[in-house]
């Protein structure tokens, strides 16, 4: 089954898992909206913009189409999800990707930066699938992908070794996720009735994207030898493949799920 004919908007698509993603539902037919803030490339070591990404697609010869957004914004998510609508008439898929870490401890970190990352998080991917729901039924049905992390896996009881303690970015970030995955399942059944899928997908380890490089990446001299996140890709075609009603509310990892359903490892970005 390929997704020829469907719109699928990728938001935090302008570089990392996110580019990697939309290049991939691209490839199987899909009509891409690659979102994100970055128009332009400011910094050495977040290479990519909304446009790159369109014009890799296109390259491919995919179709894409850039949509800028704001995920801290609720406006701009309203807005960006009627633009995705507008250009290309319906909306059938809706990745969510956005993601940040902020830096610091409990005691360190600035209120700001608590506000940012639960508004990143968490709240942009409620706010977009609240936006997109309504398209989505509109259309018949569709396929709410939200992308977690093995963060999300409580640590349990202690003594911890000396590797949780001190685990980086992870103040909020694996509290967000868990509580993201919680109220996927619970629209999930809610959205069920409406023939609308959500899933969430999370890469069984750490993938080498900029974003996940970037505090330790060298401004004036940076590493640019990044991952291409292709189980993610595949992982995120097969699942907006099945049928939304029969396969929805899963907690999947990208490998496991290749390897359970037989998938080989192509990758056409690598």
């Amino acid at each position: 089954m390929s997704l020829d004919g469907q719109v699928a908007l990728v938001a935090g698509a302008s570089r990392g898992i996110g580019a990697d993603i939309a290049r991939y539902l691209a490839a199987a037919g899909a009509n891409v909206a690659v979102a994100a803030r970055t128009t332009e490339q400011k910094d050495p070591r977040l290479p990519g913009t909304i446009h790159s990404v369109v014009q890799q697609i296109k390259d491919a010869g995919g179709e894409a189409f850039p949509v800028v957004v704001n995920m801290r914004d609720p406006e701009s998510i309203t807005s960006a999800v009627q633009e995705v609508v507008d250009t290309a008439g319906r909306l059938d898929i809706l990745v969510n990707n956005a993601a940040i870490f902020v830096p610091g401890n409990l005691e360190t970190v600035q209120e700001r930066h608590i506000n940012l990352s639960i508004e990143v998080n968490f709240r942009s991917y409620i706010l977009a699938m609240r936006a997109a729901v309504p398209h989505m039924r509109a259309a018949g049905g569709g396929h709410i992908v939200n992308i977690s992390s093995v963060g999300a896996i409580p640590l349990g009881p202690g003594p911890y070794t000396e590797a949780q303690q001190s685990r980086a970015g992870d103040i909020f970030y694996g509290g967000e996720k868990i509580g993201l995955e919680h109220i996927s399942q619970r629209q999930a059944a809610m959205l069920q009735k409406d023939n609308i899928s959500v899933n969430v997908l999370s890469p069984e380890g750490g993938v080498r994207t900029p974003g996940n490089k970037y505090a330790a990446n060298d401004r004036d001299n940076p590493d640019l030898n990044f991952e291409v996140a292709d189980d993610m890709g595949q992982a995120t075609v097969w699942v907006c493949e099945q049928p939304a009603q029969q396969y929805t509310g899963n907690v999947l990892f990208d490998k496991p799920l290749l390897k359970e359903q037989g998938i080989e490892l192509k990758g056409p970005f690598r």
